[in-house]
């Protein structure tokens, strides 16, 4: 994906609750995950960010996007996922969560799916060591399985430090 950014947009149309619901696929290592499409702004290539001391190692930094200080989350890091590396296929996408901008660092996007509420089955339940909060559950399609994540209660949640409380409690 170049370096250019591509806006998405939403159709303004409404659809009935029983609709498919769609999904923005990424991939980090192995994994393809999928974010409500309605929370993402747009998708931009992997920029240079400015660190900001003593943040936690998956808070990358922060860009400035057209005169808005974004903060900017790397989720292979967050997840856990081994050690980042940044390549043409690295890719930004910026969110709108909680009247925030925020941007996360994926391997790749993949493309936008639709997911009838019959192909989303309930998230695992994995044990204490495993923390599948941000999980709210996995979509089969064909051969695929994709991680859906809540990507608001993840981006506002008390350990990624990037909401203050009032903005926590607006929800």
């Amino acid at each position: 994906m170049s370096t250019a950014s591509s806006e998405i947009s939403d159709s303004g149309t409404h659809a009935a609750a029983s609709s498919p619901n769609e999904f923005l696929t990424f991939t980090l290592g192995d994994e393809e995950y999928g974010v409500d499409i309605l929370k993402v702004q747009e998708i931009r290539g992997y920029d240079t960010v400015t660190r900001i001391p003593d943040a936690p190692d998956f808070i990358k930094g922060v860009i400035n996007l057209r005169g808005t200080i974004v903060p900017v989350v790397d989720m292979r890091l967050k997840f856990k996922l081994g050690r980042a590396e940044y390549n043409e296929f690295t890719v930004m996408i910026i969110l709108n969560v909680a009247h925030r901008v925020v941007g996360m660092v994926v391997d790749g996007v993949s493309d936008v799916l639709q997911l009838t509420p019959e192909q989303i089955r309930p998230a695992p339940e994995f044990g204490s060591g495993v923390n599948s909060k941000f999980i709210t559950g996995i979509g089969a399609l064909d051969n695929r399985m994709l991680i859906l994540v809540d990507i608001e209660k993840l981006m506002t949640s008390a350990d990624m430090a990037l909401m203050d409380s009032s903005s926590q409690s607006l929800q």
